[in-house]
C-alpha cells in the first residue's frame, strides 16, 4: 500500500474543514456566507450562488442581485430564513445585507462550532487511517508485505496523521482568533 497516496484523502479532509469554516461569521463579509443558502426557485430548492451575483461593496456588507427579479423575495426569505443571523434590506432590485457586530455570546457559539467542526474533521482523519490499518493487516495476512513492513508503514501512517491533526488545530485556533477580534 502507498502511504503516501492516503495524503490525498487527508487533504481532502482539510480542504473540507476549510471550507466549512469560511462559511462561519466573523465581523467581516464573505460571500461564502450565503452562497449555499438554498433558496426555494420555483419549487426547487436552489444555491443562492445559482440564481444571484454576490458581491462585498464594502468590508461588513453584501449585495445580492438576482437575475431573475422574481427570484428576490423567495431569496430574501431564504437567508433571513438560514439561522445565519442576517436581515436582508430588499431595495427592489437587489438585497443588501449589513453584518452586525458580533456579540460576546455570539463569539462564544461560534467558536464551539469551530470546535465541532475540528474535531469532525480528526474523526474523518482517524477514519482514514483506519482503513489504511485493515488495508495493511490485509496485504500482511496475503502476504505480500511482512510484519515488519507492516509497523513501518503503520508507524509511517500516524506520522502523517499526527502532522494532519496539527494543521487541523492550526486551522481551528486560527479562526477562532480570527472571532476574537473585535
Amino acid at each position: 500500500m502507498d502511504i503516501q497516496a492516503k495524503r490525498q484523502d487527508f487533504e481532502k479532509t482539510i480542504d473540507q474543514l476549510r471550507s466549512e469554516l469560511v462559511k462561519l461569521r466573523t465581523g467581516r463579509a464573505n460571500t461564502a456566507m450565503i452562497e449555499d443558502v438554498k433558496v426555494d426557485y420555483y419549487g426547487t430548492p436552489t444555491p443562492i450562488k445559482g440564481l444571484a451575483q454576490i458581491t462585498v461593496p464594502e468590508s461588513r456588507q453584501l449585495l445580492v442581485q438576482t437575475w431573475d427579479k422574481n427570484a428576490l423575495a423567495p431569496a430574501e426569505k431564504a437567508i433571513r430564513d438560514a439561522g445565519l443571523g442576517l436581515n436582508p434590506t430588499n431595495e427592489g432590485d437587489k438585497l443588501r445585507i449589513t453584518i452586525p457586530e458580533l456579540t460576546e455570546e455570539r463569539r462564544k457559539e461560534l467558536i464551539k462550532i469551530v470546535g465541532k467542526e475540528a474535531e469532525e474533521a480528526k474523526i474523518r482523519i482517524r477514519s482514514v487511517r483506519e482503513d489504511a490499518q485493515k488495508e495493511l493487516k490485509k496485504e500482511e495476512e496475503s502476504g505480500t508485505i511482512s510484519e515488519d513492513d507492516k509497523f513501518r508503514q503503520s508507524a509511517d501512517l500516524q506520522k502523517i496523521v499526527d502532522e494532519y491533526n496539527a494543521k487541523i488545530k492550526e486551522i481551528a485556533e486560527a479562526k477562532e482568533k480570527e472571532m476574537m477580534k473585535i
